[in-house]
């Protein structure tokens, strides 16, 4: 298991590595410093001598990945792409090129983001798995067959079309919730109401349609028709057997979900007005702030790792072939 650990370690290492120079010279690719610097100083005809003195207080003026000034390991060490990585790798993210403290800015939004994210998540899978089993349950009926169109039809809409219809139906029709915005008071609920069931329903259809199949699955095992052959009910078999071996399955594909609860729904904290982590990243593409931009990146990619970690220790867990691959 040691053995198994230490190479999903470096594989998520590596890829980690990989990610964050894939970002930075995507970002740079689009963006210059010269460009950041006009987008931050808010004008176009600026002196150059005040472009220059905003990349230097900022590092922008250091070769990017060789400087040429330098021989040997200083001409790799003294470059922008080693100094912010050597900071990203020691959880060090610094100040935005606003002036603002990342980390400070991060663990303000990261709040409204899990009072979002957690009880969509909590609820959703909820939902999936009691609407699965009734699915399973009357397998091959016609609930069985409008229930997995349904599942269909909200696969097949974008989310956006949910946003815009709650919007307009709850807030502009029924004037029952507000539109958009948050607080930290105790009417959040108002606000958050209507983007948690937006997300819920969204997400219904496929998660639904997964946890179905693996109900199937193991309703046509050994074990289920000895369950039935002893005299056991259809109810006692779903809920006492299906349903706790098809949870390991389950749990272990909502881990590498479980990261999305920290970093925030882009979308639906953009349509709504929340001041989570996800408006933060787009906030930051938007003013071409590339320290927020790799720090994001950086952290979600890190929790997305991490996430596929423990799916692989809990699938190595449950079935210890899988330790020899």
């Amino acid at each position: 298991m040691i053995r198994f650990l230490f190479r999903k370690v470096l594989y998520g290492f590596l890829i980690l590595m990989g990610i964050n120079l894939l970002t930075f010279v995507l970002f740079f690719k689009l963006n210059t410093p010269d460009d950041m610097a006009r987008m931050q100083l808010g004008g176009k005809r600026l002196t150059p001598a005040a472009i220059e003195q905003w990349k230097a207080e900022r590092g922008y003026d250091r070769a990017l990945f060789y400087d040429e000034q330098h021989s040997g390991v200083q001409a790799l060490t003294n470059t922008l792409f080693f100094d912010t990585t050597a900071h990203l790798m020691t959880f060090d993210f610094g100040r935005a090129d606003s002036g603002r403290n990342i980390s400070t800015e991060m663990a303000r939004r990261a709040i409204p983001s899990l009072a979002l994210a957690l009880p969509s998540f909590v609820i959703g899978m909820a939902c999936s798995i009691a609407l699965a089993l009734m699915l399973a349950f009357f397998r091959g009926s016609y609930l069985d067959f409008w229930g997995t169109l349904v599942c269909v039809v909200l696969m097949s809409i974008s989310s956006l079309f949910f946003i815009v219809a709650g919007q307009f139906l709850m807030s502009k029709v029924l004037q029952w919730l507000p539109v958009s915005g948050y607080s930290d008071q105790a009417d959040a609920w108002r606000f958050l109401l209507m983007p948690i069931a937006i997300s819920v329903v969204a997400g219904l259809g496929g998660q639904v349609r997964f946890n179905r199949a693996v109900f199937l699955e193991e309703i046509d095992k050994d074990y289920v028709r000895t369950a039935r052959a002893k005299g056991l009910s259809q109810v006692r078999v779903l809920l006492g057997h299906v349903l706790r071996n098809a949870l390991i399955p389950i749990i272990s594909s909502s881990v590498a979900i479980i990261p999305l609860l920290f970093m925030g729904s882009l979308i639906v904290e953009s349509f709504f007005s929340i001041p989570g982590l996800g408006s933060y990243l787009i906030e930051a593409i938007g003013s071409q702030d590339f320290a927020i931009v790799r720090s994001m990146v950086f952290v979600g990619s890190f929790l997305y790792i991490v996430g596929l970690i423990l799916t692989d220790l809990c699938y190595a867990w449950a079935d210890p072939r899988i330790r020899l691959q």
